[in-house]
């Protein structure tokens, strides 16, 4: 866990929770193309459109890519796990919920770790997992073209994910970037995504709350689908600031979703924030559960490239290096 960070006689405490696109060539539950910048509407078919009749199918590819994430970040691939619905209405998601996992994950635990400066000296902090589970995009509502109206692309509609969350061990903006760019090394390097921040392949939501040393955790908000390390920094550090201030001022923090805006350089709520009870979680009736078996991760395991941290510690072992010049090789 990260060591603690004052800001004007606060701790910052940051949770990540990343939404990495898969590199499947089909969606998760269709056989849909999940090829990037195709017409609006052309790449979704009868499953991605919920249309009357129609099943989801689990896209094996999909399950294979959690498999490597899980061994990759030294977690727990559960054996079994369950997909359920995440009940919500939004103009872009057909069904009315979302196919995601809930209670039990394909991926539980794990840890990433990365060295920063402080100071003159070189720190290896890490950060635990709590999980990461395979769950269905959903489309896109287009606001430019439209006066007056928003359109819907469903193109993205069922485009299968990894959302990836951590325990709130972050204690700053740098450590959050640091953390946010060793994980998009990693899913990139053993090739589950290709990373493209600008295309929405690697999307990153923070939960920033602040406390006084020894209280307990603050109320949190979260700031959407920061997509550049670079906006990742500046809207976490001016959450910071905008807490601390409402606090000084005698106001209470409200749980909000809140979007960071590049051009004003500030955050502004855009609804507030909902629990799990909200979604109304319940088991897919049309999904089985999700059953894998030892012989199938070993043979992932088995066909997966070198993983940067082996590397790391063969550069040590064998060349002698020092740990930070090894993995400052391996990036």
């Amino acid at each position: 866990m990260s060591t603690s960070l004052l800001v004007h006689g606060y701790e910052v405490v940051i949770g990540f929770e990343t939404h990495a696109q898969l590199s499947t060539q089909s969606k998760i539950f269709s056989r849909a193309s999940t090829a990037f910048g195709a017409e609006p509407n052309t790449q979704a078919c009868a499953v991605d459109l919920a249309l009357p009749g129609t099943l989801p199918v689990m896209n094996k590819g999909a399950v294979e890519r959690a498999i490597e994430l899980g061994l990759a970040l030294g977690s727990h691939i559960a054996e079994r796990s369950v997909f359920a619905r995440k009940n919500y209405f939004y103009p872009d998601l057909p069904k009315g919920y979302q196919i995601s996992q809930f209670e039990i994950p394909v991926v539980q635990g794990g840890e990433v770790s990365f060295f920063m400066e402080e100071g003159k000296e070189t720190v290896r902090k890490t950060v635990r997992l709590v999980r990461a589970h395979l769950e269905e995009d959903a489309g896109k509502s287009l606001h430019e073209d439209f006066i007056g109206q928003s359109g819907i692309d469903l193109n993205r509609a069922g485009t299968p994910l990894l959302e990836i969350v951590t325990e709130p061990d972050i204690r700053s903006s740098e450590e959050a970037v640091a953390y946010a760019k060793e994980l998009h090394k990693i899913v990139t390097w053993i090739g589950i995504c290709d990373g493209n921040m600008q295309e929405g392949s690697f999307r990153c939501d923070a939960n920033v709350s602040v406390r006084k040393p020894g209280q307990p955790l603050g109320t949190r908000r979260e700031i959407k689908n920061l997509n550049s390390f670079k906006f990742m920094q500046q809207a976490i550090d001016f959450e910071v600031r905008w807490q601390i201030e409402e606090l000084e001022d005698g106001r209470k923090i409200q749980q909000a979703t809140v979007l960071f805006d590049p051009d004003t350089g500030e955050t502004r709520a855009m609804r507030t924030k909902e629990d799990s009870a909200d979604y109304r979680y319940f088991p897919d009736p049309d999904l089985p559960p999700l059953v894998i078996a030892a012989d199938w991760i070993e043979r992932v395991q088995a066909e997966m490239p070198e993983l940067p941290r082996v590397m790391t510690t063969r550069f040590v072992l064998e060349y002698g290096l020092p740990g930070y010049d090894a993995t400052m090789l391996t990036q």
